[in-house]
Order: structure tokens, then C-alpha cells, then sequence
């Protein structure tokens, strides 16, 4: 399953870039879930090869998500990959491109869970409208720390 965002930021790549590899902005913006980083790097700005075991409530249950960054282009791209968790696959890309004064920024969730047709059925009437929800939720954080520390 395919989750493909776009994000106006009036901030330039680079800042941007930085913004949505900030740990503490992702717990921020998760907040409502109780999510944390719990192991390998747990504040500050992730970089490649670097992991981060995430723990929050999702669906009433406490789940744990440890993601890898696998790929790493400053400041156009980064990719995080679960390497464990619930979901068979997680993969999320983050892009960046410069659009007038400032960035689009342009994530790409590919996810799917486990357990085959059952899977796929909650993916497609659970679990893609939670998770765009999330990214939503994350982008506007995203794009309000840009965009305030490109004023400043």
C-alpha cells in the first residue's frame, strides 16, 4: 500500500530537510499517541546508518517500531526503513525539492502488514487513513518549525 503526501514549506531545503530528521519534532508531533524514542538515536538529527526504536500508542495497544536510515542525499532525500515492528514492510521516503521561495517537501509511505488477504484488507480500510492522519499530523509540525526558524 501507497500513502503519497505533498507539503508546501515556505523554508528552504535544507531546513526543511532537517525539520523531518529531528527526533524531537517527531515526538512533538505525536504527542497524542505517547511516542517516544526509546533506543539508538533518541533526539537530535538522525543520520545514515543511524536506528531509532520508536514506543506508542497505536490502536490501544503499546507497539514498538525501530526504523534504519537507509538512505541519505542533503538535502533532497532520506529514506527510513523498519528493520523491526509490526508491519511486514514500512518504508518511508522523504523528499525535497526547491518550489519559488521555498520547499516541497513530498513523502512516499510504502506499507503493508502481515498476514496476507487479512493484511491487506485492514491496510486498505484501517491503516491507510490512520497512517495519513499521522503523516498529516507530523507534516504540520514540520512545516511550522521550518517556516519559524527560516524567519528567524
Amino acid at each position: 500500500m501507497r500513502i503519497e503526501l505533498h507539503t508546501p514549506i515556505h523554508a528552504p531545503p535544507q531546513v526543511c530537510f532537517d525539520a523531518a530528521r529531528s527526533i524531537d519534532l517527531h515526538q512533538q508531533s505525536l504527542a497524542h499517541t505517547g511516542e517516544r524514542a526509546i533506543a539508538g538515536r533518541t533526539s537530535g538529527l538522525i543520520g545514515l546508518g543511524e536506528e531509532v526504536t520508536w514506543r506508542g500508542r497505536h490502536f490501544g495497544v503499546w507497539l514498538r517500531h525501530t526504523a534504519k536510515i537507509t538512505a541519505f542525499e542533503p538535502p533532497r532525500h532520506f529514506r527510513d526503513t523498519m528493520t523491526r515492528g509490526a508491519f511486514a514492510v514500512f518504508e518511508h521516503d522523504h523528499f525535497f525539492a526547491p518550489a519559488g521561495d521555498g520547499t516541497a517537501m513530498r513523502d512516499v509511505l510504502e506499507f503493508r502488514s502481515p498476514l496476507g488477504g487479512l493484511g491487506w484488507l485492514v491496510d486498505r480500510l484501517v491503516l491507510r487513513r490512520y497512517l495519513e492522519r499521522l503523516l498529516r499530523a507530523r507534516n504540520e509540525v514540520v512545516k511550522a518549525a521550518a517556516e519559524a526558524a527560516a524567519r528567524a
